[in-house]
């Protein structure tokens, strides 16, 4: 019975020395392995076996990126304007034995150098330079705080400035001053409508007036060539109602001619001839002193239209 009891001794013993002996490091960590104190290894992800009672973890590191949020630090701008600033810092450990073995409380030392190194970079500018220059500052930082950490297994990958509080005297100024600049902005902005409106405008009749004198000028040139068309129609048209008066007493006399008229017919055509001559406006006729003289003119008539045709 004692020796089942030493036997189940020595077995829990076992079992215990060879759970220590065994060491799983999980994804994302490094372990840093110490033999009788002094540095040994960097075990990665995976199984490892230690000796027992010799071997000893110094420190557990995680290798995953780590946020820094520091509290606001209170600086001064070269125009001695005090102000309040709080930084985010984005770091991830490289090295896990410089880390482990480099520095005491590296949060505490990024926090501190994070600090001193805000306000050299914000000494050497005015306050408007450092509300207008956040990209300038966050690269300056972090060129800084990666080369001072690097001796400790540290890389900084990014530097926020989060916040930036000046004065509340200085944040009214600025508001008086943003108000006067937009202000500004809309009497600049409503007095070049004004011109641009003026100057439109000025174009538009410009234009107007050049288009009522083509306009006018057109009308012009229609209506002098409406009346030049009227007069030659006008014109054309008397041309055609003399020619068409001459064809018809051409016609009528050679129609007279064709009938063969008689001493007679000729007689009664010289008395109505006289009597047409007596109806016109003529204050004098001479009449022949006998009908005799008239057969005569009648004759001498009918022989020029015979020699005419």
């Amino acid at each position: 019975m004692e020796g089942l009891i030493i036997f189940l001794v020595i077995l829990a013993l076992i079992l215990i020395i060879a759970a220590r002996m065994i060491v799983i490091v999980p994804q994302a960590s490094a372990y840093v392995l110490e033999r009788l104190g002094a540095f040994q290894a960097v075990w990665d992800v995976g199984l490892h076996i230690k000796v027992p009672f010799i071997d000893k973890i110094a420190s557990k590191v995680t290798l995953k990126e780590t946020v820094y949020d520091f509290q606001p630090q209170p600086v001064i701008t070269k125009d001695n304007v005090t102000m309040s600033i709080d930084t985010v810092i984005f770091a991830q450990i490289t090295d896990p034995k410089l880390y482990t073995y480099g520095i005491v409380n590296p949060t505490k030392a990024i926090e501190n150098l994070t600090a001193t190194t805000l306000r050299n970079i914000i000494g050497d500018l005015e306050l408007d330079e450092t509300l207008t220059s956040r990209d300038t500052i966050n690269t300056h930082m972090r060129s800084i705080l990666d080369e001072a950490t690097d001796p400790w297994g540290i890389k900084i990958n990014r530097v926020e400035l989060k916040n930036i509080d000046p004065p509340e005297d200085i944040k009214n100024a600025m508001e008086k001053q943003m108000r006067a600049e937009r202000e500004k902005r809309e009497q600049i902005l409503q007095a070049e409508g004004k011109k641009q409106s003026a100057v439109l405008e000025a174009q538009g009749e410009k234009e107007a007036k050049i288009l009522r004198a083509q306009a006018d000028k057109e009308a012009q040139i229609l209506k002098a060539e409406g009346e030049k068309e009227a007069k030659i129609r006008h014109a054309e048209g008397e041309a055609e109602a003399i020619l068409k008066v001459q064809e018809a007493t051409a016609e009528g006399l050679k129609k007279l001619n064709e009938s063969h008229p008689t001493t007679e017919v000729l007689t009664l055509k010289s008395y109505e001839a006289m009597e047409n001559v007596a109806q016109g406006n003529a204050t004098k006729l001479i009449i022949p002193s006998d009908l005799q003289g008239v057969v005569g003119m009648a004759s001498t008539i009918k022989e020029v239209f015979q020699e005419k045709n």
